[in-house]
């Protein structure tokens, strides 16, 4: 099959005016279109006048234009600033890290949000196939979801409520309620100290719960596998975008090994990396040659209410992270069934009862052993392209 000549076509296209130059009677422009850029040249002769070479040199860029056939006519759609508060040149420079709507429209912003919606597709595409149902669950709830202080108050007509830090107690009530293995893709609210390369007030969970039979290391082994799932079909899918991407901000491939490594870390250590002990840790990891891990069994006293403890260890849990290039991008734990032991857990953490009533209820009727865990999708974006900011990967930070 001959390939076809395209110069003998007519064309149209719509795009924004990245850049001009203008050298004698001719005037170059860069065309951009979410991540992709075409250069067209506007000539005196037969089919562009002085008037259309001067036009052209002097539409304002980022302005939205109309480029019909051999660049025969241009038609402003949209017409930008004449100074915007940002150029593109300045905007893709790797050390501006703040997002604003200038960022968004370079060929680096597009190439990560289509590899981030990419995730959201892949994680939901993966789980469906594995027999998962979508679920979604309230955002505005009437207790801390989570048990602690860093939650967003809210004024709810005469009482206060809350701006759910997770869905876990629905995806727990799913379960209880026979759905066997739910997911769901929402907003998630922590009132915690943002200022950090990886924190966000708001951002989008990931989250998974499922029953299991015997172990709750079947549901480690089922989230670690959705991952890789998720990493493959990034790799084979979106390499334009990877490769848009790493030409502004270099980095290793992504490495990631089938089964996952999972390790087991003793309370003291996890003690003292809470406490910011470096232990060389990083150092042993690199023997494995892996960027992604699961760390089990945290201490309990560090983790949720309803954590189940380790039944051979009370002050461990069953409880586990997950993580790539050495940062967390999941916390996850087997969860309490018993209703008598979530409410003494309840209790402990200071937490009213009254307010999760219908959450400990939703045990007092059967509920299976299960476990599940919560992804941050704007860390996993960043942590795959090899990113140091997560406001890079928030569309909105």
């Amino acid at each position: 099959m001959s390939r076809p000549d395209y110069a003998k076509e007519r064309y149209g296209i719509s795009s924004m005016i990245q850049s001009q130059e203008k050298p004698g009677k001719q005037c170059f422009l860069v065309l951009r279109q979410q991540q992709f850029n075409v250069q067209a040249l506007v000539a005196v002769g037969d089919h562009a006048s002085k008037q259309m070479v001067k036009f052209a040199a002097n539409i304002n860029k980022e302005s939205i234009i109309d480029v019909e056939g051999i660049v025969r006519k241009i038609y402003v759609i949209s017409l930008a600033e004449p100074r915007l508060p940002l150029q593109l040149d300045d905007a893709i420079r790797p050390e501006v890290e703040e997002s604003c709507q200038e960022q968004k429209q370079t060929s680096t912003s597009q190439a990560i949000f289509r590899l981030q919606s990419g995730i959201c597709h892949l994680f939901r595409e993966t789980l469906i196939n594995k027999g998962f149902v979508e679920i979604q669950t309230p955002k505005i709830i009437s207790a801390a979801s989570e048990g602690g202080a860093n939650v967003f108050t809210v004024s709810y007509f005469k009482n206060n409520a809350y701006l759910a830090q997770s869905p876990q107690l629905y995806k727990q009530m799913c379960i209880c309620a026979d759905f066997e293995k739910v997911f769901c893709i929402g907003p998630v609210f922590r009132a915690e100290d943002s200022n950090t390369h990886r924190h966000l007030t708001e951002f989008v969970g990931l989250d998974i719960e499922m029953a299991f039979n015997y172990h709750y290391h079947e549901v480690v082994e089922e989230i670690a596998d959705t991952l890789v799932q998720i990493f493959k079909g990034l790799q084979e899918r979106f390499q334009t975008e990877i490769q848009t991407v790493n030409k502004q901000f270099p980095c290793e491939p992504f490495k990631f090994l089938e089964p996952t490594l999972r390790l087991e870390y003793c309370e003291a250590l996890a003690m003292l990396r809470e406490a910011g002990v470096e232990m060389g840790d990083e150092e042993d990891l690199r023997l494995y040659d892996t960027d992604f891990y699961v760390l089990d069994k945290y201490p309990l006293a560090v983790r949720p209410f309803y954590t189940m403890p380790d039944p051979r260890n009370p002050k461990h849990s069953n409880s586990y992270d997950m993580f790539m290039r050495g940062e967390e991008i999941l916390s996850g734990a087997q969860r309490i069934h018993d209703p008598q032991l979530l409410t003494e857990r309840a209790l402990h953490h200071g937490i009213d009862l009254e307010k999760i009533k219908a959450y400990i209820d939703s045990f007092r009727f059967g509920a299976p052993p299960h476990a599940g865990g919560g992804i941050g999708l704007e860390r996993v974006t960043m942590l795959f392209l090899g990113l140091h900011n997560v406001r890079q990967t928030s569309m909105f930070p």
